[in-house]
C-alpha cells in the first residue's frame, strides 16, 4: 500500500479520500493543505509565495512497515508522518532537527476511540466544516492571535472567537514558548480553543485544510519568519512619528481651523489633525458637506503650512439615501444579504457595506476620495468600520464578491486598506499610512495602522490596550495605537477621567503612533440648516482642556515624543525592513530570562527603552522588573541598576517610569 508519495520538495499523502501535501515555505517553515476528495487548491488567504528555500529540504519514505512512515526536513524543522494502523489515520508531528524535541503534533487516533486530527463535516459540494486538533503541553505559553479585549498575555487556556468585531481584530498567528509559531491560513469565521490538553482549530466553512509553521531559536525569529511570508509594512511617513490630535468630531472646518492655530500659537507640533466622520452628508457620499466645510481646499492648504497633516475619516456604508447608492447597488459593488431586509448596519439611517473584496468597488470608492479628498490635499485616511462592523454579527448571512463571509470574511479589512493603499501608490504617494479599526494576516503591507477601536474610558479598559498592542506586534502589526484617554464615557468633569486621561497619555507617548481622540462627555447636539439631526459633537480634547496640571504634564511628553523623533524613525525602519514590532515583550528582546515570560504590564519600545505604563487609578508608585542581561538607567533619576532585578519605582502622576537598556 502506497500512502506517501512525492512532488518536487514536497511530501504527499493520500487514503480515505484525502490528500495531503507538506512543503517547505520560506525559512524552517512548512506550509500543510489537506483537501476531501479533491485536489489540493492553489489559493492562498495570507500566504505569499515564499523566498528560496536557503535550506536543503529533504524528504524520505520509509519502505517497511507497509510504507506508513515518511519525513520531511527544511532547515530546523522536520515534519515526521506516521499512519496509524487503526483506521489507516495520518498522525503528524513537528520537530526541531537539531535537537529532536516535539515543537508541536497532531492527536493520536485513541486507538478504538478513532479520533481524527483533522475532520472534515460534509457542509455542500465542496465545503466543510473544518476541525484541526493538536496536542497541547499544559504548561505551554501562547501569545499573539491579533486584538482581543483581555487583561491576560498568555492565550492558554482561552478560547477565541476567529471573527473581527469592533475592538476585535482577529489575526490567526500564535507564537509559543516552545520554540514554533502556528498560522492559521484560513479567513473563515471560526475558533481556537488552547485547552490544557489540545488545541483545536475550526473553520465554519472551508474548501480546505491550509496552516503554515515554523520553527525558531528566539521570539525574533519566529516573528520574522512569519513576516517574509505575510508581508512587510512599508516606511513610516514623517508625520507618523509625531503627536496626532483627534476628537469626536471636529464638526466643521472653523473649528478645525481654530484648533490647529492654537497649537500653533503655542509652538506645541502637532503631526496631524484628524476630521471625524459625519463630515459628509450622507453615508456613501464620500465628500465635504459644504454647509460645514465650504472651502476645504484653503482649509487643507493652511494646515499643511502649519506643518500638518489633515486626516479624513472613510466609513465603507452606504446610506441608502446616498448620491452613490443606486449605481453601486446596481452594479453589484455592495455587500448582500442571504435573507431578510438587506440592511447590514443601522445608524443614522439604513446602511449596506461596500464590498471591500471586489476589485471594481475598491476602484469605484477610490476614485470617489480621490476626486473629492485627494485632490483637495488629503494625503491620509481614516479607514473606520473596517470589521466591518454589522448591527448584526450573524456572519451566515452575508455574502462577498470573494465568497460567503463564513467562508472568507477576515479578509474585509485588509481589503478595505489595500484599496486605498493602491491608490495612493497609483498618484506616485511612496509613504503610506491610514489609520484602520481592524486588521486581518498580510494588512501591514498595505500601510494599515489599526487602533483599538471603541473601548471604554476606564483603568481596566487602560490596561487591556497594553496586551492588545503587544500581542498585536506579535501578531505582525507592527503599527498599532489606541485612543488616548479611551473612545466612551470620558467625563472631562471628573477628576477621575483626567487622572485616566494623563496616564493613558504617558503610555501613548511610548506608542507606535501617539494619538488623542475620545467622545468625551458632555456631548453637544448638532442640528443642519434643513432641520435635521447630525452625528453630536464631544467636549473639547485638546490639551489645554482640561486644567494647567494636566496641560503641562501633556505638553511635556509632546516635547518627549518630538525628542525621540529620531528614534521612532529607527524603529519604523526596522519594522519595515524585518517586521520587528515597535512596542515588543519583554520576552521578546529577553527570552532567556524566564520572568520576561509572565509580564504584562511593562514593555520595550524598541530594542532600547523599557516603558511600565501607570495603569491603576490613584497609584503612585509601582514595580519594575528589569530583565537579566544587562544595566538598566532611569531615564529621570539617571541612577543605574543591575538586571535581573525587580525595584519599586515612584510614578508621580507627571510621570511613568521608563529604563535605557545599557549595552
Amino acid at each position: 500500500m502506497q500512502f506517501f508519495s512525492t512532488d518536487k520538495e514536497s511530501l504527499i499523502f493520500r487514503c480515505n479520500g484525502e490528500t495531503l501535501k507538506i512543503e517547505p515555505w520560506g525559512m524552517d517553515s512548512f506550509r500543510v493543505r489537506s483537501v476531501m476528495v479533491g485536489d489540493i487548491l492553489d489559493l492562498s488567504a495570507a500566504l505569499l509565495e515564499p523566498e528560496t528555500s536557503e535550506h536543503k529540504v529533504e524528504v524520505s519514505i520509509q519502505e517497511a512497515d507497509e510504507g506508513r512512515n515518511a519525513k520531511i526536513v527544511n532547515g530546523n524543522i522536520t515534519a515526521e508522518c506516521f499512519v496509524q494502523p487503526w483506521g489507516d489515520l495520518l498522525r503528524i508531528s513537528f520537530k526541531e532537527t537539531s535537537t529532536g524535541k516535539i515543537l508541536l503534533e497532531e492527536i493520536t487516533n485513541g486507538g478504538a476511540l478513532a479520533k481524527r486530527a483533522r475532520y472534515f463535516k460534509h457542509i455542500s459540494t465542496d465545503v466543510y466544516k473544518l476541525k484541526v486538533r493538536f496536542d497541547s503541553k499544559s504548561d505551554e505559553k501562547l501569545f499573539g492571535m491579533g486584538q482581543y479585549q483581555q487583561e491576560s498575555m498568555n492565550l492558554k487556556g482561552c478560547n477565541m472567537e476567529l471573527a473581527h468585531r469592533n475592538s476585535q481584530a482577529s489575526i490567526p498567528f500564535v507564537l509559543s514558548d516552545n520554540g514554533y509559531g502556528f498560522f492559521w491560513n484560513n479567513a473563515a469565521i471560526g475558533e481556537v480553543h488552547f485547552g490544557l490538553d489540545t488545541t483545536e482549530w475550526v473553520a465554519e466553512e472551508t474548501r480546505q485544510l491550509d496552516y503554515w509553521i515554523t520553527a525558531g531559536l528566539t521570539p525574533k525569529d519566529i516573528v520574522q519568519n512569519y513576516m517574509k511570508v505575510t508581508g512587510l509594512p512599508p516606511m513610516m511617513p514623517e508625520y507618523g512619528l509625531g503627536y496626532w490630535q483627534c476628537k469626536l468630531r471636529y464638526y466643521n472646518q472653523q473649528q478645525v481651523l481654530d484648533i490647529a492655530r492654537e497649537y500653533h500659537k503655542r509652538n506645541i507640533k502637532i503631526d496631524v489633525i484628524v476630521i471625524d466622520y459625519y463630515h459628509w452628508p450622507r453615508c456613501g457620499d464620500w465628500r465635504f458637506d459644504a454647509e460645514y466645510f465650504p472651502d476645504p481646499k484653503a482649509m487643507i492648504k493652511e494646515l499643511n503650512d502649519m506643518g500638518i497633516e489633515c486626516m479624513v475619516s472613510i466609513w465603507p456604508q452606504v446610506d441608502i439615501r446616498s448620491e452613490n447608492y443606486q449605481e453601486m447597488k446596481q452594479q453589484g459593488l455592495l455587500v448582500r444579504s442571504h435573507s431578510g431586509v438587506d440592511v447590514q448596519m443601522v445608524f443614522h439611517g439604513d446602511n449596506l457595506f461596500m464590498d471591500a473584496t471586489n476589485p471594481r468597488t475598491r476602484q469605484y470608492v477610490w476614485d470617489k476620495c480621490k476626486k473629492d479628498y485627494y485632490d483637495l490635499g488629503v494625503k491620509t485616511f481614516w479607514l473606520d468600520e473596517a470589521e466591518p462592523e454589522f448591527t448584526g454579527y450573524d456572519y451566515e448571512n452575508y455574502q462577498y464578491h470573494a465568497g460567503s463571509v463564513l467562508q472568507i470574511g477576515n479578509i474585509y479589512p485588509r481589503e478595505y486598506a489595500k484599496a486605498f493603499y493602491e491608490g495612493q501608490k497609483s498618484q506616485g504617494q511612496d509613504k503610506i499610512v491610514n489609520l484602520i479599526r481592524c486588521a486581518w494576516a498580510g494588512s501591514q503591507q498595505y500601510g494599515a495602522l489599526v487602533w483599538s477601536g471603541d473601548i471604554m474610558s476606564t483603568w481596566e479598559d487602560f490596561r487591556k490596550q497594553i496586551v492588545a498592542g503587544l500581542q498585536m506586534g506579535i501578531a505582525g502589526i507592527p503599527w498599532w495605537t489606541t485612543d488616548i484617554g479611551g473612545f466612551h464615557g470620558g467625563d472631562v468633569r471628573t477628576e477621575e477621567f483626567k487622572e485616566l486621561l494623563i496616564r493613558w497619555f504617558q503610555f501613548g507617548c511610548y506608542c507606535p503612533v501617539m494619538r488623542m481622540h475620545g467622545s468625551r462627555v458632555p456631548h453637544k447636539e448638532i442640528i443642519n440648516k434643513a432641520g435635521e439631526v447630525r452625528e453630536v459633537t464631544g467636549a473639547d480634547n485638546e490639551i489645554w482642556s482640561f486644567g494647567d496640571e494636566a496641560y503641562e504634564i501633556m505638553k511635556y511628553y509632546i516635547e518627549v515624543r518630538e525628542s525621540m523623533r529620531d528614534y521612532t524613525r529607527s524603529l519604523m525602519e526596522e519594522a519595515s525592513k524585518t517586521g520587528a514590532p515597535v512596542i515588543r515583550t519583554l520576552f521578546y528582546e529577553f527570552p532567556d530570562d524566564k520572568k520576561t515570560w509572565n509580564i504584562t504590564d511593562q514593555y520595550m519600545y524598541g530594542a532600547k527603552l523599557l516603558v511600565a505604563p501607570v495603569c491603576h487609578k490613584g497609584e503612585r508608585a509601582r514595580k519594575v522588573y528589569l530583565p537579566a542581561g544587562c544595566g538598566w538607567e532611569d531615564n529621570y533619576s539617571g541612577e543605574t541598576y543591575s538586571g535581573g532585578t525587580e525595584i519599586m519605582v515612584d510614578a508621580p502622576l507627571e510621570r511613568i517610569p521608563v529604563f535605557k537598556r545599557l549595552l
